[in-house]
């Protein structure tokens, strides 16, 4: 396996739940579990996408300012989630809020998936491809 695959498996998951997530309603047990499970899961895959994935990107010219974009995206995600937390669930608010976070997380997954990936591929060796997976899929499960 290497780091793309690694990455979209979790992406997928993300989509799941972040879809989910809008089809809720009302302050309901379904609602508190799908967001306490996709604030996790985005928290621990930003934290260790960006510390096994971006690092290393962020030190090569090729991919460095898709690189920092995609690290602020996910600043972006995180208060949107913020939002979330802070606002009655039950509040037409906090649907809005959520149809913004689920906007937000597809444009970045599929902007990582179509200019991250392509770029990342001519910038990392193969080796560095299968390690970094290896970093990311133990940190993260």
């Amino acid at each position: 396996m290497n780091i793309f695959e690694a990455l979209r498996y979790d992406h997928d998951k993300q989509r799941k739940l972040v879809d989910a997530l809008i089809e809720t309603h009302g302050d309901t047990d379904e609602r508190h579990t799908l967001m306490s499970e996709l604030k996790t899961e985005l928290e621990d895959h930003a934290k260790f996408e960006e510390r096994f994935f971006y690092n290393p990107l962020m030190c090569d010219d090729l991919t460095q300012e898709k690189a920092r974009h995609s690290v602020a995206e996910h600043h972006e995600i995180d208060e949107l989630v913020e939002q979330l937390e802070d606002t009655k669930m039950s509040s037409s608010v906090w649907l809005k809020t959520a149809k913004k976070l689920n906007e937000l997380v597809h444009h970045h997954l599929s902007e990582e998936e179509r200019e991250v990936f392509q770029l990342a591929g001519k910038a990392l060796t193969e080796n560095q491809k299968e390690t970094l997976a290896k970093r990311y899929n133990k940190a993260m499960h």
